[in-house]
């Protein structure tokens, strides 16, 4: 691999390209422990963005974080079959401590549902003590056994886990739908990633819920990738681990519960979703940097005159919550720079030479479009304001368009298949709720039904695969 700039097209190679981008931005490497990654400071700067609009969100609504033990008792997971069913092929087991073998195996983290429950069923005494609603930021570890993707397949992550308990049903799913809706903003707003919202099918859906929503998109080579799903637990997990109130009426009743997450997945995808054959094109709005000033180099007065001025730029951005770097490197010419920084997709780019000094202006470049132009000194805050949102709303338009490229309503099998093996995405069909029929697709194709919309659509065909009587319309895809 070349040590500089991107050298595969995203459109030749994408999987080959993302490699490259990922490693040359410097935004995460290959850990020395096999199927592992480190998260470097640029990538780890998007994450904390999104913890902090995440964290103002649930604390606005009552959520508080926690932190419990990533260390859970094999007994604790026996004790859900179906959810112990569901993660015993990606538990990593731990048997023994320093050199004493252990009475019992402890899982590390696969997610928290257990360890939480157990305790929950400690706390939770009389309808007083609900709703309960915590949120727990951790890295999860799942023994994944496939090739390692940098943030989309890597055996440990990061991510975020909500958990609730409720009084009512009634509670449960409006919580569930807050989650989905909260994190749709989040995706949408934030990393500028269309999404499609629904439910899982049952065989899609999280191991031991009562039903499972999620956030899909489609990446540009034609798979869906899933962005952050919620579900509804009902009060499965609560007969179970005995969580049960005294409520109001002098009675015992179990909690409702749900859970939901995102990881660091979502970098991957904004990765491919706004990159391009030069490399990063960050959303303003989580960007780590959203303005590098490079000065043009002269000799003489001139250039002392230059690099005050791009300081003061800098220091005036910064007093308006800008977050600037002045890339007054000596030993790398303006050219280099500008390659190097729209290979970490900074959004603005702000050049300053004599003639720009001499005329009392700036030329401010786009990361997004590329796109020129002089703006005078006095204006630089305004339009530097302006044009970030203008990134930020044409990143989402130009990936909206991608979304709706890369959806294909099919009416029949061989259609399916036709447009699974070219342009891949997402395929609209018409479905009869059998499982076997799915089942028989995700085994000929590789498709699965990745999101059953809420908006419910009156089919138009019979299903796609036995052609029978549909059900309802769903979204097929392969994913990742």
């Amino acid at each position: 691999m070349s040590d500089t700039g991107v050298t595969v097209k995203k459109d030749v190679d994408f999987s080959e390209w993302y490699v490259e981008v990922v490693l040359k931005a410097e935004l995460a490497d290959y850990a020395p422990v096999k199927g592992c990654m480190i998260i470097r400071p640029d990538a780890y700067a998007v994450w904390e963005k999104i913890q902090q609009v995440v964290n103002e969100k649930i604390k606005a609504t009552g959520h508080r974080n926690t932190y419990f033990p990533m260390f859970i008792p094999e007994a604790f997971l026996k004790k859900e079959a179906e959810h112990f069913e569901g993660f015993t092929p990606e538990v990593a087991w731990i048997t023994q401590g320093g050199d004493t073998p252990l009475e019992e195996k402890l899982a590390v983290r696969p997610t928290s549902e257990t360890i939480m429950y157990a305790m929950f069923s400690k706390w939770i005494r009389s309808w007083r003590d609900l709703p309960l609603k915590i949120n727990q930021w951790c890295n999860i570890v799942r023994w994944e056994t496939k090739a390692t993707k940098l943030f989309l397949r890597t055996r440990e992550f990061l991510w975020q886990e909500g958990h609730t308990a409720h009084a009512s049903a009634e509670e449960a799913e409006a919580e569930v739908m807050w989650a989905l809706n909260m994190y749709k903003d989040v995706v949408e707003s934030y990393l500028a990633i269309p999404v499609l919202i629904g439910t899982k099918s049952e065989s899609e859906k999280f191991a031991g819920a009562l039903y499972t929503t999620a956030l899909e998109s489609i990446m540009p080579d034609g798979k869906a990738l899933q962005m952050g799903t919620s579900h509804n637990l009902g009060q499965h997990f609560a007969k179970v681990f005995d969580v049960k109130y005294i409520g109001e009426d002098k009675a015992d009743h179990y909690v409702w519960q749900t859970s939901w997450g995102i990881t660091t997945r979502l970098i991957g995808a904004m990765i491919m979703v706004h990159g391009d054959d030069k490399g990063l094109v960050m959303p303003p709005k989580v960007a780590p940097t959203q303005v590098v000033i490079v000065p043009i180099p002269f000799k003489g007065l001139e250039a002392e005159a230059i690099a005050a001025k791009t300081k003061e730029i800098q220091e005036t951005l910064k007093a308006k919550g800008i977050s600037v770097i002045l890339d007054d490197r000596q030993e790398y010419t303006p050219g280099w720079k500008f390659h190097q920084w729209e290979l970490k997709g900074i959004p603005i780019r702000i050049e300053l030479g004599p003639r720009d000094l001499k005329a009392a202006q700036v030329v401010m470049v786009r990361r997004d479009t590329g796109q020129k132009t002089p703006v005078k000194e006095a204006d630089i805050p305004a339009t530097v304001d302006q044009l970030l949102q203008e990134i930020q709303d044409n990143m989402l338009a130009k990936a909206r368009a991608i979304l709706a490229d890369k959806t294909t309503t099919v009416k029949d099998y061989e259609e399916f298949k036709r447009v699974v093996e070219g342009k891949g995405g997402f395929l609209k069909a018409a479905w009869c709720g059998s499982p076997q029929c799915e089942a028989k697709i995700k085994d000929e194709t590789g498709a699965t039904i990745r999101v059953r919309p809420f908006q419910k659509e009156t089919p138009t065909s019979g299903c796609v695969y036995c052609g029978k009587e549909a059900k309802e319309v769903v979204y097929f895809a392969r994913s990742y």
